[in-house]
């Protein structure tokens, strides 16, 4: 005899965000759209946050994808500096913001899990939350602007890779970077 799991002790963990908590029982609840008829994303943005997908153009030596163009008018800052960033597979970075700078994020090699939390006062999007996801096949630029908080999660099986090319140059005797712990009550969110 199999026993079946009550909601309280079910895993809801991979599980769609509004489907992750106990209780829902078999309510059955329809899909809400989740692309426009021409393919692209339904993204309800935190104010300033920008996402531009990446174009990779193969032959056959390889591919070539470029990160960033000052051309495309995703950006008025001119590049200050650029680095480069890996995470280790499951791993998360944050909860952080900056109060001075926005960073420009390439997402180029893994899979990531990006959760954005915007409790900027005056912004129009306050109490807002994001959580975006990228891989191999959806590399993109990702724009965070100051003032929101923002973690990332390594959701793979390989080191993620991401080159961040920030709007203003690191500050090596005064980093601006302000830190929360990942179970802060201040943001809504917890990582698996």
């Amino acid at each position: 005899m199999t026993s079946r799991r009550s909601d309280t002790d079910a895993d809801w963990s991979g599980a769609a965000p509004e489907f992750r908590q106990a209780g829902r029982g078999d309510v059955a609840t329809p899909d809400s759209q989740i692309a426009t008829p021409d393919g692209g994303p339904i993204r309800d943005l935190i104010d300033g946050v920008l996402v531009r997908e990446a174009r990779t153009i193969p032959d056959d030596r390889g591919t070539v994808c470029v990160m960033f163009d000052p051309r495309w008018g995703f950006t008025e800052e001119p590049l200050a500096y650029t680095y480069q960033v890996t995470i280790r597979p499951g791993a998360v970075k944050g909860w952080i913001r900056h109060a001075t700078y926005d960073d420009r994020l390439f997402l180029s090699r893994g899979s990531f899990k990006w959760v954005l939390f915007d409790d900027r006062e005056a912004s129009p999007t306050n109490g807002r939350l994001n959580e975006l996801y990228f891989d191999a096949h959806h590399r993109s630029l990702l724009r965070i602007p100051r003032g929101v908080w923002h973690a990332v999660q390594n959701i793979g099986i390989e080191d993620t890779l991401m080159v961040n090319h920030p709007t203003r140059a690191y500050d090596y005797e005064s980093p601006d970077k302000t830190r929360l712990p990942l179970d802060t009550e201040r943001i809504p969110y917890r990582f698996d």
